[in-house]
């Protein structure tokens, strides 16, 4: 955690050497050089001190523990230093005086050693170096590399509650018998050739238990010559594990070990294990894998013959992978435990001893909690049944354990190894992400937040690093990918083509992590119990009122505010947060009771990320333009229409967000509004997404200019008209990079002119018409990289499905609002392979819908609306094998009943699906409509009524 600070710091002298280089003399640019190389030589004694709390956990004794405080409060020293710094720069960069004024303070600072002047701090920094060195041979502090691991042995300085799960009973194991079958049968499978079999989860999901459960079955052992297992954790030597792999085969035929093993090396240990398994058919499990190339180390060792199995138990998914470069996998990806099983785990560890293993009635609600809240983890469920189960069996007492959860895990001995399993992911992570999985202490329990939102924070605070060929946000995916794999951050939920849309981490993760950003000073959640904050804090959490915590907040360090459930919000906060927050970087107010900002929020110009998403704001201050750091602008559901001209000072701002919704209307072409926009835009080269923007107010003038943005990988606009569709053609051909391309006429009847495109954007993966087209652009088949396709008010008179039926990674086709005016849809045999969801919706001529037996295999959700001439169900559904949801928008009864289930006479052609719909306008309001299913008890009396 100290180590990414001093990065952080790094990275900013470094930046501020190269831009001001050329107004600096000689010795002020070797001033500032030498703060650098200051960081650079305390930076390894970071990494020493986070990696020495890693390794000791509750064992470090209290010298050692202060000391690792005191390395953190040098790095947040040094890192307000640098921020004051910039922060100074920012303000007068302008005044021409300034480089004079600089010069000046560097002078009276070598002059005066004054408290104040840089070379004073730089001399502080050179104390407090010493000061680390000099604690660090006390406490004999050793050198550990990146990972937290040095290049030997060492042993855990704690009992390892993992050796447990090698001796639970057979009683004691719930839930785990569908897993134990399929990875039985995959292990006895006659295929001959080496397969490797990995179970990937979270720690304490009973990974170490479900495969000893298995290895231990007679059933597999006796399809095998010989066996081992070997617990691997997260350090360990080649040549150590080599050896232990060849004793243990031997050991399982009670043979001894071959001559010299323990003084071979590396090579001749693969020798020897290859040839001693050379007509063997072998199964080895490596249990708790930790590291990528594990594989690498031990493949050459374990023989492709005979059938041969390897089952490797492991938190990354990462590892299983690896192994497909030479190898065939089954990944196994084990999942917590169902309601009923936690349920029936819980009560077995909790009531084991009284009660006949049943809970009782009046502790039953309390108790339901409790399981809710350990989210199916095995170990959870059982550490914190083990302590209820030494209670008294009484409501109060549950309830008080339930409501102190986060102290309990940190003190109670019963819960130890709960966060230890827990905490060891987190320990050995890379520097670079540990910040990032921190960032999840700030949101609320059971928060699920977007992973862009995500990642635009991540980049804001300054975590992700940028990589030659890719764009900040690409590296910060990367990061966000590789922590799920980890098996730290759970998908919530999932765009259409696999990619994560919203995570979380479970609950008792994000107490461990809450606990340790607040002990580094990364984040305090200011709550009704913890009013208070350390001065040295870097970010806030509020969950309470802010004026509840006025009185708390005077000079601070933070640099991001985050505000939750808030009901009232006194203006006094504002001063606040203007008064003492000077160096702040992130503002979310985000659902926040807010609607207006004021003027002052442009005295905070180290600002990076600003988000009034969801808020009653209806006007940017001017001052807006003063933020010249502003990165991302999340304006979306405000109530803002015009962006201040001042806004084209940002020349660093990379997302402009921007649009409202009036839930109060009814679909319509102008039912999301987006914001006016002044002469100037094209300056804005930074920006990475704009949307949405009413084009009609810059007309061709504007339009022009976005020709101007090649970096935009996302582009909204609103009320186009016709004669702009020569320069928007010439614009959109500028943006190579453009991803998202959303565009939408000024009114139902105005022509959408797109047909100068020769050469579109190839990467465009999301295309949204919606407005008149004379013909489908001819460019559009030409897109292979196309996901998603949106159509509407198009009044297409000839079908567009032969232009779009061979787009090979199409996954999302929505055709509506008399996208289409003619009477036949023909989806033709062997088109759209790859579509998993398709929309079509009033069309008022539609008569026949003619589906091929061999197109869109793939379909999984499949809705028709409000289309009055479609009298009867098209045959071709029952062709669609794959279709799990088929849903009737505003269709009349007569057209379902043809589905009853008891009589209907195309019953047939749905009966394969599992869930058919029939939505019914109910009321006055877009989305007020009643539901019936197909297989509701009251289907046909609603059908026939």
């Amino acid at each position: 955690m100290a180590e990414q600070i001093v990065c952080f710091v790094i990275d900013k002298l470094i930046q501020l050497l190269i831009t001001t280089e050329a107004n600096l003399s000689r010795d002020v640019h070797k001033e500032v050089g030498f703060i650098k190389d200051e960081l650079e030589s305390i930076r390894a004694f970071l990494k020493d001190a986070d990696a020495k709390a890693a390794a000791d956990g509750e064992t470090t004794n209290d010298g050692v523990k202060t000391w690792v405080n005191q390395v953190r409060d040098a790095a947040f020293y040094i890192e307000d230093v640098i921020d004051e710094y910039l922060l100074r720069i920012t303000r007068h960069h302008q005044d021409p005086g300034f480089i004079r004024f600089f010069h000046k303070i560097i002078w009276l600072a070598k002059k005066t050693r004054s408290q104040d002047g840089i070379v004073s701090k730089v001399d502080r920094m050179k104390e407090l170096v010493r000061n680390i060195q000099e604690r660090r041979k006390r406490y004999e502090l050793s050198s550990i590399d990146q990972q937290g691991q040095d290049n030997g042995e060492k042993t855990l300085p704690w009992h390892d509650p993992r050796v447990a799960s090698l001796f639970i009973e057979e009683a004691e194991v719930v839930g785990i018998k569908p897993a134990r079958a399929k990875l039985t049968n995959l292990l006895v499978g006659k295929v001959p050739r080496r397969e490797v079999i990995s179970v990937v989860g979270m720690g304490g999901l009973g990974k170490t238990t479900l495969a000893k459960k298995v290895y231990d079955n007679l059933t597999v052992l006796d399809e095998f010559d010989c066996y081992a297992w070997i617990t691997v954790s997260q350090t360990y030597k080649v040549e150590d594990l080599l050896r232990t792999v060849v004793k243990m085969f031997c050991s399982s035929r009670n043979e001894n070990f071959p001559e010299g093993i323990d003084t071979m090396n590396e090579e001749s240990l693969i020798r020897k294990s290859r040839e001693y398994l050379q007509q063997k058919r072998y199964v080895v499990v490596f249990d708790d894998v930790w590291e990528v190339d594990f594989w690498e180390a031990i493949e050459h060792a374990l023989p492709d013959n005979k059938g041969g199995r390897i089952m490797i138990t492991t938190r990354s998914q990462d590892v299983a992978d690896f192994c497909k470069k030479s190898c065939f996998v089954h990944v196994h990806h084990l999942q917590p435990l169902p309601p009923n099983k936690a349920w029936e785990l819980f009560c077995r560890k909790a009531f084991r001893f009284e009660l006949e293993g049943k809970c009782p009635p009046e502790l039953e609600d309390m108790s339901r909690e409790i399981v809710k809240k350990c989210e199916g983890l095995p170990l959870a469920i059982v550490c914190i049944g083990g302590l209820l189960s030494t209670k008294d069996k009484v409501v109060d007492e549950w309830r008080k354990l339930y409501n102190s959860l986060s102290s309990e895990l940190e003190s109670n001995p019963h819960l130890t190894s709960l966060k230890r399993i827990l905490s060891l992911s987190y320990h050995h992570l890379p520097y670079y992400l540990k910040s990032c999985v921190l960032y999840f202490g700030i949101f609320p329990e059971d928060y699920s937040i977007s992973c862009v939102r995500l990642i635009r924070l991540w980049i804001a605070e300054g975590f992700v690093k940028l990589q030659e060929g890719k764009t900040l946000e690409e590296v910060g995916e990367e990061y966000l990918t590789e922590l799920i794999h980890r098996s730290l951050v759970q998908v919530s939920e999932v765009y259409m083509n696999g990619k994560a849309r919203s995570c979380r981490v479970h609950d008792l993760l994000r107490e461990v992590l809450l606990k340790k950003g607040g002990d580094s000073s990364f984040c305090h959640v200011l709550s009704k119990d913890k009013s208070t904050f350390k001065p040295t804090n870097r970010r806030l959490s509020i969950n309470i009122s802010p004026s509840e915590v006025l009185g708390s907040i005077t000079e601070s360090h933070i640099r991001s505010v985050f505000t939750f459930n808030q009901e009232e919000w006194p203006e006094s906060f504002l001063n606040t947060l203007r008064r003492n927050f000077q160096l702040l970087k992130v503002l979310d107010f985000m659902d926040a009771p807010i609607n207006q900002l004021p003027k002052y929020v442009g005295d905070l110009y180290l600002l990076t990320y600003l988000s009034l998403r969801n808020t009653k704001v209806e006007l940017l201050p001017d001052s807006i333009g003063n933020l010249e750091n502003l990165e991302t602008l999340d304006l979306k559901q405000t109530l803002v229409y015009e962006i201040p001209a001042k806004i084209y000072k940002l020349v660093k701002l990379r997302h402009l967000l921007a649009y409202y919704c009036d839930d109060n209307m009814d679909f319509c072409i102008n039912w999301q509004r987006g914001v006016k926009m002044h002469e100037g835009i094209g300056c804005l080269q930074a920006l990475q997404k704009l949307y949405h923007v009413e084009a009609n107010y810059g007309g061709i003038k504007l339009i022009k200019e976005l020709g101007k943005l090649w970096q935009l990988r996302k582009l909204g606009l609103k009320n186009l008209k016709r004669e702009y569709g020569r320069a928007l053609c010439a614009s959109i051909e500028k943006m190579n990079r453009l991803e998202s391309l959303d565009l939408s006429a000024i009114s139902e009847d105005e022509v959408l002119d797109l047909e100068s495109i020769s050469t579109p954007p190839e990467f465009i993966r999301s295309l949204i018409l919606m407005g008149r087209l004379e013909q489908l652009p001819s460019w559009i088949s030409n897109l292979q990289h196309l996901v998603r396709v949106v159509i509407y008010w198009s009044r297409l008179r000839d079908s567009p499905l032969k232009a779009l039926q061979n787009l090979p990674n199409l996954l999302d086709l929505r055709l509506g609002q008399m996208g289409y005016d003619g009477v036949q849809l023909h989806f033709e045999e062997g088109g759209f392979q790859k579509l998993r969801e398709l929309q079509l919706q009033e069309m008022e001529g539609l008569n026949s819908l003619i589906i091929d037996n061999g197109v869109m295999p793939l379909l999984q959700k499949f809705h028709i609306g409000s289309c009055p001439q479609l009298k009867e169900v098209p045959s071709g559904i029952h062709h669609l094998r794959n279709l799990r949801v088929l849903s009737f928008n505003d269709m009349k009864t007569e057209f379902a009943r043809q589905m009853d289930p008891n009589n209907g006479p195309h019953y047939w052609i749905v009966k394969h699906i599992r869930l058919v719909g029939f939505c019914c306008k109910s009321g006055p309001r877009d989305g007020d409509y009643k539901v019936h299913s197909l297989y509701d008890s009251d289907f046909s009396s609603w059908s026939n009524a």
